[in-house]
């Protein structure tokens, strides 16, 4: 049996996994605390700038924008790199950024939002890519890209108290410093020789061939609008989320961030233990069953939310909610990895742009439901969304039954 099958069959346990994929999953942190920075430090950030809060906290679009356009428009180019130079070169740009908006002025800001937001259009698919690349095409390859996601999910519940210790000695530009210093000392780990098998560059073929290509892949167009109405409903009703407790149950900021903190909490326990269940040896449930399970508990809790009024029901379906879409995200990756091969660099690349999408979709969604119909109105758009989501893992469980049938 070849190293690279045995890779393939064998999943290691998940302390081991971490151990050999610790510059993977620390970057991946990294990735997330400059916004994290950003948007803690605003207020101070803005005054420095010498600017309102409200233009400065708009810059944060332009990193939005620039993640759609970086991520879609080099989907076919990541797989034509080792992963873990196009994962350095992500870190190279974010440390650039952290300098950039370091100096607190506000031309300069702008540039750190665009670059932070193409750095990780680049290193998130890249990191992803190239945790699953050195466990090669089984279980294990799965597992490990789930626990690129998990850390993720971990960093953004823990971020902001971890970045406001150090900026009590140092202040908010102290931390953009130091994220500067830590992506480049990540970026030369990721690039040392003797860091483990790397897959090399994928084959190469036309820029729209590749997209082409890509949506032949089976079940992958579904996979990827799964993941853009996923994002879109949960990003959609976290933006409302503090208003609603505040109208319903008068929640100011601070017992809202206990709330903020449980949703936090259940996505990444969930995450995390999704990640292993669907890439256990003997899964109990396969993994697209498991995806409809998720986004069934999604339906239920993004409209049944809504249109309560007792405080711990409410409390019950937000732990439940984030849980849910906890469950469909690491569902999305692991079949992405499994079904698309040598793309899987530009699946994952695609798959981040049209989060990234979702993003606003979600928001400018919700605020039309709210608008129309109040709360009720974002039930059935946040419903309806789901909705279509569940039809497409409904094609993608009959692909996947066709295929086991057949074989």
């Amino acid at each position: 049996m070849s190293q690279t099958k045995a890779r393939a069959e064998a999943l290691p346990g998940d302390l081991r996994m971490m151990r050999e994929l610790w510059p993977l999953l620390l970057a991946s942190a990294v990735g997330l605390v400059p916004f994290t920075i950003f948007s803690t430090y605003l207020v101070p950030i803005a005054r420095a700038a010498d600017t309102g809060v409200a233009a400065m906290g708009g810059l944060r679009g332009l990193g939005g924008l620039a993640a759609l356009a970086v991520g879609t428009a080099l989907a076919p180019l990541i797989d034509r790199v080792p992963r873990r130079w196009a994962a350095a070169g992500g870190l190279a740009v974010l440390a650039a950024a952290a300098g950039l908006g370091a100096s607190g002025d506000y031309v300069l800001l702008a540039a750190f939002c665009l670059l932070t937001g193409a750095g990780t259009a680049v290193l998130n698919p890249a990191l992803t890519a190239a945790a699953a690349d050195r466990y090669g095409e089984g279980k294990a390859a799965g597992r490990a890209a789930t626990l690129v996601t998990a850390t993720q999910s971990m960093t953004a519940m823990l971020a902001a108290p971890v970045i406001a210790l150090p900026a009590l000695v140092w202040g908010w530009r102290g931390d953009m410093v130091a994220v500067a210093l830590v992506a480049l000392l990540l970026a030369a780990v990721l690039v040392a020789p003797g860091r483990g098998p790397e897959a090399g560059p994928g084959e190469r073929v036309g820029y729209l061939a590749s997209f082409k290509a890509l949506a032949a892949l089976r079940g992958v167009p579904e996979l990827l609008l799964i993941a853009f109405l996923r994002t879109a409903v949960f990003m959609g009703y976290l933006a409302y989320l503090a208003a609603y407790y505040d109208d319903r149950f008068g929640l100011g900021p601070g017992m809202f961030s206990l709330v903020w903190t449980l949703s936090g909490a259940s996505f990444f326990v969930s995450n995390l233990l999704t990640g292993r269940l669907a890439n256990a040896d003997a899964p109990r449930l396969p993994t697209e069953r498991l995806l409809a399970a998720g986004l069934l508990g999604a339906l239920v809790t993004a409209t049944g939310f809504w249109f309560t009024h007792w405080l711990p029901l409410a409390l019950l379906f937000t732990s439940l909610h984030a849980a849910s879409h906890a469950v469909v995200a690491a569902c999305v990756v692991t079949l992405l990895v499994r079904r698309s091969g040598a793309r899987r660099g530009a699946a994952l690349s695609v798959n981040a742009a049209g989060m990234s999408l979702g993003v606003f979709a979600g928001a400018a969604a919700g605020g039309a439901g709210l608008g129309l119909a109040g709360y009720p109105g974002v039930a059935v758009v946040f419903g309806g969304m789901v909705a279509v989501a569940l039809g497409a893992a409904a094609l993608v469980l009959r692909r996947s039954s066709a295929e086991a049938a057949g074989s």
